[in-house]
């Protein structure tokens, strides 16, 4: 099969990621004896300069990981909670029916860099300086913009110059949009590295005791500072229409900490895999292994119809259930374990049929029906919707090393379309709270200290407790879609890595968007053009309401594996910045 580039392959190390320099720096690190998470943090400092439209340092972040001096596959949870203030009381009183998708107000607990800091702490060698060499060069000297940042740039000027003058400080140099492929440096935040670089060796010369003061700084320090001055004296005008100050504080900061959880798995053709808990989309993916063990999936064409139709109808039945039981299982109870039983998805299984379904069916554990948000019609998005691009909000890194170590990571937030620039620190703070719903009851409901049920999802697979592959894609809603096509062309149809990324993809517009204004679109399939006119034919027959997008658009993956001694990657040509690094 023909492909947009060859599936690396090596001994040492493999990288990919949704940018070059982000591969680039991670493979710096595998060279100079650093290991797969030490890599994985250089390329994740790089993309917060070298994708500011998709994520930031003031984002959010989770990982898998595979340490092999342990044998321990862990989950990394760097998403924030919602702030003490974030109260569905309070933001009805202020005559909102849902969150901001920009602004201060959708602000929770910024939770990418202390994440960040405690993979490299745990499971990294290097330093702290070490790890953002890249980065800093970067943001001091300056990145080449792709046209996306220039043109995301662009769209948001006029918010900028009218109503965040912070942002147009730094994305407006001398007032004009940068060029694609110009030069585009970030002083402000190459200072604030620089500042945590140092507060950090003042604290000695041991890597731990330095990695710790570089998480105080943040938390408890001048970073905090900043953010809680900021959120708290600003009103600034957000997705509403209207001006809004924040309800994160410092406090909030100095009360959270990333951890790790167990993995939640699944077993599918002689694979493990590994995704985060239901605070998260993750389980998506394993209820579709589990819908799909039970059809004659293996037998079909996989670009044809009946491939598409299977996999789209069980994509509808799995989110309908995240809509109805997902949330913060620290609050909620997610009967998660029944979710992913065979007998319920054999049930579930049941309601597919010949033609595309319209209705929303979450189902009903043990008696309990789920409760599904009611969407309404579709909101007017003043000033910018919640999810930056159609295309992917995000970035992924995933890092395979000759050591057995791998990891799979998603950060994002932090956008610059997100909210206001931090005056004096060079970045904006997630939006993620536009996750959660202003209606009491729900999985999903608003409520301090939970988190957000966040729509990024990494991927590891183990065989026979090794790992095997690691991969993940941007894209909201649709990253488990075009990683579950992804991940059967590539374990059952046999294609290799950069084979099953290349192949035409879609996603389901189906069930309620996880982004401001929440809307749903009924029986929406978006393909691209390169599917046959005939799997086009087919799908509408069967009553897909189909949009036929650009040949490449779908998806942004990112893969790597190990096979015994081989190591192997694969990088997603859309979009044009993607790429797979390794020896």
């Amino acid at each position: 099969m023909f492909t947009t580039r060859p599936e690396i392959a090596g001994t040492f190390g493999v990288v990919s990621s949704t940018h070059w320099l982000a591969s680039a720096a991670g493979m710096a690190m595998l060279e100079r004896g650093g290991n797969a998470f030490d890599a994985a943090v250089a390329a994740g400092m790089v993309l917060q300069v070298a994708e500011p439209h998709m994520n930031g340092p003031g984002g959010d972040m989770p990982a898998i990981l595979h340490v092999a001096r342990t044998g321990e596959t862990r989950v990394l949870c760097g998403q924030g909670v919602a702030p003490a203030g974030a109260t569905i009381t309070h933001y009805r009183r202020l005559g909102l029916d849902l969150v901001p998708g920009t602004g201060l107000l959708a602000a929770v607990v910024p939770g990418a860099f202390d994440a960040w800091m405690l993979m490299l702490r745990d499971t990294g060698t290097m330093t702290l300086e070490q790890v953002f060499e890249a980065a800093l060069g970067y943001a001091e000297t300056g990145v080449p913009l792709v046209p996306r940042v220039a043109e995301t740039i662009a769209e948001v000027r006029p918010l900028f110059e009218s109503e965040w003058p912070s942002s147009a400080a730094i994305y407006l140099p001398d007032g004009n949009v940068p060029g694609a492929g110009t030069l585009f440096a970030n002083k402000p935040l190459a200072a604030t590295w620089r500042r945590l670089i140092a507060e950090a060796k003042a604290a000695g010369g041991d890597r731990v005791a330095q990695i710790e003061a570089a998480r105080r700084a943040w938390s408890q320090g001048f970073v905090a500072e900043a953010v809680d001055r900021f959120c708290t004296s600003a009103e600034v005008m957000d997705s509403s229409g209207r001006r809004h100050a924040g309800v994160l504080t410092g406090d909030d900061m100095a009360a959270w900490q990333a951890h790790y959880e167990a993995p939640l798995t699944y077993d599918f053709a002689g694979l493990t895999v590994c995704k985060c808990g239901p605070w998260s989309q993750g389980p998506v993916l394993l209820q579709l292994l589990a819908l799909l063990k039970g059809t004659d999936i293996a037998a079909t064409d996989p670009t044809g119809a009946d491939f598409v139709h299977t996999v789209t109808e069980c994509i509808k039945l799995a989110f309908a259930d995240r809509e109805a039981f997902y949330g913060d299982p620290d609050f909620v109870d997610v009967p998660i374990d029944r979710l992913l039983a065979d007998d319920y998805n054999d049930r579930r299984r049941a309601l597919i049929g010949d033609a595309a379904s319209l209705e929303l069916r979450p189902g009903s554990v043990d008696g309990r029906a789920g409760r599904v948000h009611e969407v309404d019609a579709p909101v007017a998005a003043a000033l910018g919707a919640g999810e930056p691009t159609a295309g992917g909000d995000t970035c992924h890194v995933d890092v395979v090393d000759r050591h057995g170590n791998m990891v799979s990571v998603t950060p994002s937030g932090g956008w610059l379309q997100s909210s206001p620039v931090v005056p004096g620190l060079g970045f904006a703070l997630t939006t993620r709270a536009q996750m959660f719903w202003l209606d009491e009851g729900l999985p999903a409901s608003l409520a301090p200290g939970r988190r957000p049920r966040t729509t990024l999802t990494p991927s590891l697979a183990l065989k026979d407790g090794r790992p095997r592959i690691a991969f993940g894609t941007p894209g909201g809603d649709s990253q488990d879609q075009w990683q579950i096509a992804f991940f059967l062309r590539h374990v059952l149809f046999g294609m290799n890595l950069q084979e099953a990324i290349d192949a035409p993809s879609f996603h389901s517009e189906h069930f309620p968007s996880s982004f401001y204004p929440r809307t749903r679109s009924p029986g929406r399939l978006v393909i691209e053009q390169r599917f046959s006119e005939h799997t086009q034919a087919e799908l509408q027959r069967r009553g897909h309401v189909l949009e036929v997008g650009p040949a490449w658009s779908e998806g942004r993956m990112c893969a790597v594996s190990r096979d015994g001694a081989m190591l192997k990657g694969g990088a997603n040509p859309r979009g044009m910045q993607g790429y797979a690094t390794g020896r």
